[in-house]
């Protein structure tokens, strides 16, 4: 039985990572930042600490020659700008040094598709060579701080200390239940959609994105990125998907590609309008921004070199309204 340290592990990806581990007769020590979270099953060891904080991260490492990487801070909120930064990326470069003082060997870092997967070329899939779009991220805090994490990781990757990257794109699957990846599929349940954006999405489940961790400690090349991802499609067919299944009708507005910038602008000015008339905004700059663009990515790397698979995206689809239902985050069907 080995032994694996796990940073983020009570969050969406982090926790599905911990399952899997745990099946796989792994002993996992988990840094957690406060009380003891309930979503943790039996059998991990707690460690209290923070990814800010090197002495507790060694500490807690000690004795466990391979670590996941997982927290992080997901918000759209540019007021969490600072808090982001140092999340992902002080926090890396804090957790990797004090991973490699405490004796850690090998490290997997769970970064996301959007550090190279954006365009506005909806014929456009990326792939891992492909160069980052900084005119784009430089204006997403949390684009932007995820892609400087990636990089620090990576620079730290040397012989003695392996570091791989995996980057999913938008995790959906049951057990989100903090609501930070799955929260559009919550809004459009709710009918707070009011039209299908132009965009593109890509996603995969979960837990296929945790596969993917295991399987990039296991056979993954050091300092190499892997894409996991199990589908590209427009938004408008995401949303058709979603009314197949929920029996909620997608929204019946598709609107015209509009310059991402000037998404943004409108943005603002319904929310200011919105503020005015003690209503909640229904969209975000940032969000108006990212809903004009094409996600779209290559998972052809982790297939090949790790031999990684996705589950069919319908069953995540179905897999995700049914957990929102059944946790009550949204209304159960009728009928």
């Amino acid at each position: 039985m080995s032994r694996i340290f796990v940073t983020g592990g009570t969050g969406f990806l982090g926790r599905h990572l911990i399952d899997q581990l745990l099946q796989g007769d792994h002993e996992v020590v988990a840094l957690i930042r406060r009380d003891p979270s309930p979503s943790l099953p039996d059998g991990v060891t707690l460690r209290r600490g923070d990814v800010t904080d090197e002495a507790s991260i060694a500490d807690a490492a000690a004795g466990c020659e391979r670590a996941y990487h997982c927290a992080g801070l997901v918000s759209r909120d540019e007021a969490d700008a600072e808090a982001m930064y140092r999340v992902h990326v002080d926090g890396t470069k804090v957790t990797l040094d004090a991973l490699k003082k405490a004796g850690v060997k090998r490290v997997v870092v769970a970064s996301t598709s959007g550090t190279v997967a954006i365009s506005e070329d909806p014929d456009e899939i990326r792939d891992e060579e492909g160069e980052a779009p900084l005119g784009i991220l430089s204006r997403w805090p949390y684009y932007r701080s995820k892609l400087f994490a990636e990089q620090v990781a990576l620079e730290r990757n040397d012989e003695g200390f392996e570091v791989i990257a995996v980057l999913p794109s938008l995790l959906l699957g049951p057990g989100d239940i903090h609501g930070s990846s799955t929260d559009d599929v919550r809004k459009f349940i709710e009918r707070k959609i009011p039209f299908s954006p132009a965009g593109g999405i890509a996603f995969v489940d979960a837990r296929d994105a945790a596969r993917a961790l295991i399987l990039a400690m296991e056979k993954g090349e050091p300092g190499r990125r892997y894409l996991v991802n199990a589908a590209n499609m427009p938004l408008r067919v995401f949303f058709g998907r979603l009314e197949r299944i929920t029996g909620v009708k997608a929204p019946p507005m598709s609107m015209p590609r509009t310059p991402p910038r000037l998404a943004g602008i409108g943005a603002e000015l319904i929310g200011k309008l919105a503020e005015r008339l003690n209503m909640p905004s229904p969209l975000d700059r940032i969000s108006a921004e990212m809903a004009q663009y094409y996600w779209y990515c290559d998972a052809s790397r982790a297939e090949q070199e790790l031999g990684w698979e996705p589950r069919d995206p319908g069953e995540t689809l179905l897999d995700t309204v049914d957990d929102l239902r059944a946790r009550g985050v949204v209304w159960p069907a009728l009928g």
